[in-house]
């Protein structure tokens, strides 16, 4: 053999020596029967298993043990059970106790009340199965008192909030097919949710503005009332209603004018509900919107009579449109709403064309309404007049800032009078990391969007953009300033307006109802920051999103970017909110029943991951601490030309979490 080809062969042998064993082999055997019995083959999948960090100081939060008994021991909080199938060293590490019972009881009350748990969830007051000390609690402010959650909390391992300055890296123990791009469905929500985070920050709050044109005398204002839109992912209609108390509070009981809801936020961003898969009803398929009330999204809830009749009560109500108030009912079992009560929006009345199945009892239908911006002008409208408050006009939704419809809008006398310069009130949003824990606990698509649309319109400037630092600092300050008095109550409007510099505002915008206002942006535009943030920061290809929130077919993404971007978050100063955010399995969240499909594993409680599925994608990505205490990143991703029984493809992804947590 010549020499240089000696030479070559030579390298590349010593290469392959050199390379762990596990990254040149076959899939683990777990693995491999689960896809047998999933009738899938290995070329069905994408899996990429890194070791992270260091395993004596783990930034996971502390695992969660599952006990069967009533009775939690002192021992119980300070051991670990788990079953060790290789005999390996288990690592003592702190445990959450909770009991099986607790978990099963709160599964049963979630379905009896209602066929769509992770809507009711995200929009209602509903205490975490999860502990405070663990878990970021977003349902509206409230908190665990006064459940039955039966939790015994060890100290916790949580890893400090500090980013780590020396990075270990490892090489994966399993690397199958990082490099195909497969449709992600939800796992999708880990990008747009972690890349907000460190564009935006994890207490980042969108501010909703309320000013006013013409003059209040009394009580009554003699114009116009100018909601401005600020994308907040999550106004549900009890926060509306704070809102507009805010707005009494400041002294207007009567508007002799218009309530003017601007949206210009977010540009031609609304979408055809029915256009993925054909159910427009489901709250998954709302659009985004700059003044997102509710997610567009209606409770019924049935009470059942004596009868043969059931009454109908909805949350929020609609002004000027009518709602049924009872509906027979029939011998039938409960379903989905649109099974149940087949209901259709029409012009002016809500028209149920099934009668209700007289199983379903006391239970809450959630039920979308197909435009976003109607929506929200009826709910106001509704919610200011049970205030006991008057309006001589309407409510009109509009994707153009007021000041520059005013123009086109004829008005006399008092209500002639320019907009005040400030507004009359700042209501702030639940921040950020309470926003990603619905996000991606309860896979909500609708909130996903408005983020991913949000770090176009707010994140720009943390990527890059022509404005000195020391004007946007300068910036910053006078509207912290101004914004914190607003907030607190303080309405000298002229001491105010002088601590504004003019010389700074003429930089940054040209009056104060823009001062603040992020400027407007478009799914194209959005989109483009993503990338170039995954650009700037990471070194796989940038994955290829449509909307941030995985309910797409066309949106591609490797495990190793999936991989790349859970590895680069673990040293994240934000991390502990990312992995909070995330569904706990066996616990809670969209991974809750994989103790159903497979009781026996190591993973219960030990793994916090992001699931997907559409009709022929099965997905989970997140993080496993095996029971050596090593962290893991983890990403599996299958994808199908044909449909996918779910049911049977979740399991090799079950056998993948199961497998890690055993190292």
């Amino acid at each position: 053999m010549p020499s240089g080809k000696s030479f070559s062969t030579l390298a590349l042998l010593a290469a392959i020596m050199a390379s762990p064993l596990y990254a040149q082999a076959a899939l683990p055997a777990a693995i491999q029967a689960a896809l047998g019995r999933a009738d899938l083959t290995a070329a069905d999948i994408s899996i990429v298993i890194t070791p992270v960090g260091d395993k004596n100081a783990s930034r996971l939060p502390a695992p969660i043990q599952i006990v069967n008994s009533s009775k939690i021991t002192n021992s119980d909080k300070h051991s670990d059970d788990h079953i060790n199938k290789q005999n390996t060293t288990v690592y003592q590490s702190p445990l959450l106790t909770i009991e099986k019972q607790t978990i099963q009881k709160h599964e049963q009350q979630l379905h009896a009340y209602t066929d769509d748990p992770y809507t009711y969830q995200s929009l209602e007051s509903a205490p975490s199965i999860l502990p405070d000390d663990t878990s970021t609690s977003v349902n509206n402010g409230s908190s665990n008192e006064g459940s039955d959650v039966a939790i015994n909390a060890a100290p916790t391992n949580t890893g400090s909030t500090k980013n780590t300055s020396i990075k270990i890296s490892f090489s994966p123990l399993i690397n199958h097919q990082a490099d195909i791009p497969r449709t992600p469905a939800s796992t999708m929500k880990l990008v747009p949710s972690f890349i907000a985070l460190d564009t935006l920050g994890a207490d980042f709050v969108w501010h909703t503005r309320v000013y006013h044109s013409g003059i209040i005398i009394g009580d009554r204002l003699y114009g116009d009332l100018i909601i401005q839109g600020s994308g907040d992912p999550k106004m549900t209609h009890e926060r509306l209603q704070q809102l507009l108390y805010r707005v009494q509070a400041a002294g207007i009981h009567h508007i002799d004018g218009d309530i003017i809801i601007d949206s210009a936020v977010f540009n031609r961003v609304s979408k055809d509900p029915a256009a993925f898969d054909n159910a427009p009803l489901r709250p998954y398929n709302a659009s985004p919107d700059g003044f997102l009330v509710n997610f567009s999204t209606i409770g019924i809830k049935s009470y059942p009579l004596d009868n043969g009749q059931a009454s109908l009560d909805y949350t929020p109500k609609l002004a000027d449109y009518q709602l049924p108030t009872t509906i027979n009912t029939r011998t039938a079992s409960c379903g989905q709403a649109r099974y149940s009560l087949a209901p259709q929006w029409q012009s002016e009345q809500l028209a149920l064309n099934n009668n209700l199945p007289d199983s379903c009892g006391e239970h809450v239908f959630y039920v979308a309404y197909p435009d976003a911006k109607d929506f929200a002008a009826r709910v106001i409208a509704a919610k200011w007049q049970a205030l006991g408050n008057t309006l001589s006009g309407k409510v009109i939704s509009q994707e153009t800032p007021y000041q520059t419809a005013k123009n086109s809008k004829s008005t006399q006398g008092l209500a002639a009078l320019s907009m005040a310069p400030l507004p009359l009130v700042s209501y702030p949003s639940l921040t950020l990391t309470q926003q990603i824990y619905d996000i991606n606990h309860f896979s909500n698509n609708v909130m996903t969007e408005q983020v991913a649309l949000s770090i176009g319109a707010y994140g720009q400037s943390a990527i890059g953009n022509s404005t000195t630092k020391a004007d946007s600092v300068k910036a910053v300050n006078i509207k912290s300033n101004i914004e914190s008095n607003i907030t607190s109550g303080n309405n000298n409007t002229s001491s105010n307006a002088n601590a504004v510099d003019n010389k700074t505002m003429s930089k940054q915008t040209s009056s104060l109802y823009q001062f603040g206002k992020p400027a407007a942006t478009d799914y194209p535009a959005a989109l483009q920051t993503i990338n170039q943030w995954w650009q700037n920061h990471l070194n796989t290809p940038p994955p290829y999103l449509t909307n941030g929130s995985g309910l797409c077919r066309d949106c591609t993404i490797t495990a190793a970017n999936l991989s790349e971007l859970l590895t680069y978050a673990y040293s994240h100063p934000s991390f502990a909110a990312y992995v909070n955010s995330l569904g706990v399995a066996g616990v809670s969240g969209t991974i809750a029943a994989h103790s159903e499909r497979l009781p026996e594993s190591a993973a219960i409680g030990r793994a916090w991951i992001k699931t997907g599925t559409l009709n022929n994608v099965t997905s989970m990505a997140g993080y496993v601490q095996g029971l050596s205490g090593q962290d893991y990143v983890v990403v599996g991703l299958i994808n199908t030309e044909q449909a996918l029984n779910a049911t049977t493809a979740r399991p090799v992804l079950d056998a993948m979490l199961d497998w890690t947590a055993q190292q």
